[in-house]
């Protein structure tokens, strides 16, 4: 009896952890992370859970980038680019976004 109740707290406690988990969204109005021209999310707050989350992101965007150059036949350097150019105009107002010397600017 006692292990399954330590078995389902720690089942809850692992659904909780997943469930609070950062999300983009929720980073970019906090400003720890900004978009990038080279298409990729870069973190601006150094914590254990942006910088998970920028990894996560980035592997995700690197798995489509690539899945966009194999189908169409280009660099997939190319299609993060392009990628990122979009992802900079299109950032809200109050996001980062990483300008061509590197440095962070609010959009306005």
């Amino acid at each position: 009896m006692k292990k399954r109740v330590i078995s389902a707290l720690l089942a809850v406690g692992l659904f909780s952890a997943t469930a609070q988990a950062l999300t983009l969204d929720e980073a970019r109005s906090q400003g720890r992370v900004g978009e990038t021209l080279s298409g990729y999310v870069a973190p601006i707050s150094q914590d254990k859970e942006t910088l998970a989350l920028v990894e996560r992101i980035n592997k995700a965007r690197t798995e489509s980038y690539q899945q966009l150059a194999d189908r169409n036949n280009i660099a997939v350097d190319d299609v993060a680019r392009m990628a990122g150019q979009k992802l900079v105009e299109r950032a809200k107002p109050g996001d980062y976004v990483q300008g061509i010397n590197g440095k962070w600017l609010k959009k306005p």
